[in-house]
């Protein structure tokens, strides 16, 4: 067992990666299986250098605020405002503060300086403009949208005028309440202004989709994308707040399945403009279905890597990682009988694993599912080890 597992393990870079998959896939996404681990950051940042500059990659995305990476993408690629404004204003989730990712950013700045455009690397945060504890305003999304269009196509095709929105749209605090994620009553998803701005965005989108030849012809590379965004954007997040005011059975699940279609709907947009290297959670990219347990009911929905994968087939692959120890967390050696265990027992602080190699050391044997004492961490499930095109195992993570 131990010697199959060997063989199993190589080194994480770009050539070892690309030896795993028949071709390189247009997304080639890395998971993790918790968030805000040092270690595992800054081997991910290793690794995607070293597919940048050897496989071609050209954009990386995190998970964070869609609309508010846009904010490092301008950083990155033109050098617009400072590394720290870029991280405060542009990273959601608290991730910002992670030194790797300021080191990511930091390096994607330079990795541009004195490039072609055509040569730049682009940054995007993938995820919804949803935070844990609410979601956004819709009104950034649409009165870009809006905006974008009133300035390219005659007003008597627009369906409202931007004073319209404003009055539907009113207090943002409205939309943000802390108190509608647990309790749909104090949602506003179902009034009578959130309905007619449902209506309204898509008449946006329609109108976006019918001019495309006018507006392509008219606009830089990066307007064009941007303002598809925004109007993914807005639908997305009024569909959102929509079933945030459901009171019926299975919200809950109704939520994460839709904040992982919009992952998976800009994943799908950004693949089509070149290569994309992409960094969330297992449970977000995994070709399986994701599972959550809360105080009220077991979730399953389909993560966007599953949704993505449906699309792309072997354009999308998948890196799993694994881990051995969170110390700091109490999460300490992995039992023996588990992947984890049997991976921690490999020499090195962490490694690269074929999946298909080591099923074939397990020699048909399902190894012990894992149970973490603490909650933020997700264990790999065994029963995905078949569905992961490779795993990523870091042996120790925390202050040392």
């Amino acid at each position: 067992m131990h010697n199959g597992t060997i063989a199993a393990a190589r080194t994480v870079d770009a050539a070892a990666v690309m030896e795993l998959l028949s071709a390189r896939p247009r997304i080639l996404a890395l998971g993790e299986p918790t968030h805000g681990e040092g270690d595992l950051l800054e081997v991910r940042n290793e690794l995607f250098r070293d597919l940048v500059e050897r496989a071609g990659y050209r954009t990386i995305a995190i998970e964070s605020d869609c609309l508010k990476g846009l904010v490092v993408d301008d950083h990155v690629t033109s050098g617009t405002g400072t590394l720290d404004a870029a991280l405060e204003r542009g990273v959601s989730h608290g991730f910002g503060a992670l030194a790797a990712n300021r080191e990511l950013v930091r390096w994607m700045r330079a990795y541009n300086a004195g490039r072609p455009a055509a040569e730049r690397l682009h940054f995007a945060g993938f995820d919804g403009p949803l935070e844990i504890t609410h979601a956004a305003s819709p009104r950034q999304a649409l009165t870009a949208l809006h905006g974008y269009l009133a300035a390219r196509v005659d007003a008597d095709l627009l369906p409202c005028t931007a004073e319209t929105l404003d009055h539907l749209l009113g207090a943002d605090e409205r939309w943000t309440d802390p108190d509608a994620m647990l309790d749909p009553s104090r949602s506003v998803g179902r009034t009578p202004e959130a309905r007619q701005l449902r209506l309204l965005a898509d008449d946006l989108v329609a109108l976006l989709d019918t001019q495309t030849p006018h507006l392509v012809a008219t606009s830089t590379p990066e307007d064009w994308h941007r303002a598809r965004l925004y109007g993914r954007t807005a639908t997305g997040l009024l569909r959102y707040h929509h079933r945030m005011a459901d009171p019926a059975p299975g919200r809950l699940t109704r939520l994460c399945a839709l904040r992982d279609a919009m992952m998976a709907a800009n994943l799908l947009a950004l693949a089509e403009r070149g290569p994309v290297l992409v960094y969330a959670h297992n449970s977000h990219l995994q070709r399986d279905m994701s599972t959550m347990r809360t105080w009220e009911e077991s979730l399953r929905w389909w993560s966007a890597g599953a949704i993505v994968a449906a699309h792309l087939g072997e354009e999308y692959a998948f890196l799993a990682t694994a881990l051995g120890t969170i110390r700091h967390r109490g999460v300490d050696t992995p039992p023996p009988d588990t992947i984890e265990g049997m991976l921690y027992a490999l020499p090195g602080e962490h490694c690269l694993v074929d999946p298909r190699r080591l099923a074939a050391a397990l020699a048909g044997r399902r190894p012990a599912p894992r149970v973490s004492p603490w909650f933020g961490y997700a264990p790999l499930d065994p029963d995905h080890v078949a569905t992961v095109d490779g795993i990523v195992f870091v042996r120790d993570t925390g202050p040392r």
